[in-house]
């Protein structure tokens, strides 16, 4: 209350605007604000933006053309490699095809010389049994 009061008598006794300054003065967040305002210092414009020229040493200029050519042939040499790499899955993937087409024609192989096996076995049971039937009734 004591402090409106005094607020008034302030704004009723100043008869020009500068007392206005001093009603804020009483305000912390005024006071803070305008002595930001006041004390501020701004940054010196960046030298770095827009500062690019065209070297004037020519060594310069070739260091950055080496550096461009550099950053091609390193692009071109990761496709080449990739591209080795893609073909070399292919190769892997085509050899691998074939070995299995390779091992089921052996299986294969394998099964019909089995069965040629077990025929030649039942063949040989049944005449061995035919003999042994004939030698039974010669003796």
């Amino acid at each position: 209350m004591a402090f409106c009061s005094k607020l008034s008598r302030l704004v009723r006794q100043s008869e020009n605007a500068s007392m206005i300054g001093s009603i804020r003065s009483f305000s912390a967040e005024a006071t803070h604000h305008r002595y930001h305002q006041e004390t501020h210092n701004f940054l010196e414009p960046e030298s770095y933006i827009g500062s690019w020229e065209a070297p004037k040493d020519p060594k310069d200029a070739d260091r950055r053309d080496y550096a461009k050519k550099v950053t091609v042939y390193r692009n071109e040499y990761i496709h080449e490699i990739e591209m080795l790499r893609v073909e070399k899955q292919a190769k892997d993937e085509a050899r691998l095809l074939a070995e299995r087409a390779a091992n089921e024609e052996r299986r294969r192989l394998k099964a019909e010389a089995a069965k040629v096996r077990a025929e030649e076995r039942k063949i040989f049971f049944c005449r061995n049994v035919v003999i042994k039937t004939k030698l039974k009734y010669l003796t």
